[in-house]
């Protein structure tokens, strides 16, 4: 039998539709939260743009809401892989705040970071569309709204990224 891993996705990775496509044996457990945190859209990309990344803070007031996957441990050098480990992003365990208790996670959090980034649309729509499914506070659902984004001057790569979403409406 081989052994899962828990995964904190806070960002893009939220929206199960891609993890699946990225990691396909990634099975939702449902919403957590990670205390200490905020999520901040200031990952400089390889492609120039901002990515999320929950930063430390260490004020427990500060809440980053997210959702708890348990993923193959095969796959783990997928999901390194996919989220630049060692190239923009390293692996942090997690508490993460869940309706059944406290549950430690892999997540990853930013190592280039430029608070000029903005993200482009296409990955915004990712990070908003994954909290809407899965029920993330309204509050905050309109706070991931209200970020800035960018068009992507890269036209075919937003949509290759969007294709997921066709026939969708957009939030």
């Amino acid at each position: 039998m081989t052994q899962v891993f828990s995964y904190f996705a806070y960002g893009s990775n939220m929206c199960t539709n891609r993890l699946c496509e990225r990691t396909p044996s990634a099975r939702p457990v449902g919403m957590g939260a990670v205390r200490g945190h905020q999520l901040r859209w200031h990952k400089k990309s390889y492609d120039g743009s901002g990515k999320c990344d929950l930063f430390f803070t260490a004020d427990d007031h500060h809440l980053v809401h997210g959702v708890l996957f348990e993923i193959s441990g095969l796959e783990k050098p997928l999901l390194d892989a996919i989220e630049g480990l060692h190239q923009g992003y390293d692996e942090k365990t997690v508490e993460v705040v869940t309706a059944s208790g406290v549950i430690q996670a892999v997540t990853y959090c930013a190592t280039v970071i430029d608070d000029a980034v903005r993200p482009y649309e296409w990955y915004k729509r990712f990070v908003v569309e994954g909290a809407i499914e899965y029920g993330l506070p309204e509050r905050y659902v309109q706070e991931l709204q209200a970020i800035e984004s960018i068009e992507d001057p890269d036209v075919q790569r937003a949509l290759r990224e969007t294709r997921i979403f066709e026939g969708r409406i957009i939030p």
